[in-house]
């Protein structure tokens, strides 16, 4: 069961055959806490959309043997998250924020099985961006690509133009590390 509603993951975990029996949005509170450094907010987000679908699922169907995958990422700018945009406003802020500086992008997964047990792994990738001229951000906020994703970007799309370099995962910027995701479902007991 997947515990996130993102077709970025959807397609991600079916380049590794893996479908999904079941997909449910984790509603959680993802503001981060007071203090909240950026690995630690990423952890303990997926952490809890993992334990909350869990917990549904128990209810429903207190028999299942179902385990629950949930993920969650988060673009950090030194120990600052940068916010998932919301409107094209923060689009820009974040766009202007990251252009001509390295960042990191980081996303945890977190696999609740049907003993109670979770299990939890991060990825850090680091991206930096070339710098961006005021009419490339403009052009970008003006295709809405943005919206709804943490950072303001999606490497996958018209934003992989502003990358002048990846150390680390790609699948891990768009939203899931599939190598280290399919390594803890075998460590799970999924067969994949």
């Amino acid at each position: 069961m997947l515990a996130s509603e993102s077709p970025r993951r959807k397609a991600l975990l079916a380049q590794a055959g893996i479908v999904p029996d079941s997909i449910h949005a984790a509603a959680v509170d993802e503001t981060p806490l007071p203090g909240e450094l950026p690995r630690a907010h990423a952890l303990r987000l997926a952490a809890e959309k993992a334990s909350v679908v869990a917990a549904k699922l128990a209810e429903t169907n207190p028999r299942s043997q179902a385990l629950v995958l949930a993920a969650d990422t988060v673009v950090a700018c030194g120990r600052r998250i940068l916010p998932k945009a919301e409107d094209a406003e923060t689009v820009r802020f974040c766009l202007k924020l990251l252009s001509g500086r390295q960042h990191q992008v980081m996303t945890a997964v977190a696999v609740f099985l049907p003993d109670g047990k979770l299990r939890t792994r991060i990825v850090t990738t680091r991206v930096a961006f070339r710098r961006l001229t005021p009419a490339e951000i403009e052009t970008y906020v003006d295709s809405r690509e943005g919206i709804g994703k943490a950072g303001g970007y999606a490497v996958q799309g018209l934003a992989e133009m502003f990358v002048r370099h990846i150390n680390g995962s790609y699948s891990n910027v768009v939203g899931l590390p599939l190598a280290e995701t399919v390594l803890l479902l075998r460590g799970c007991g999924y067969a994949c």
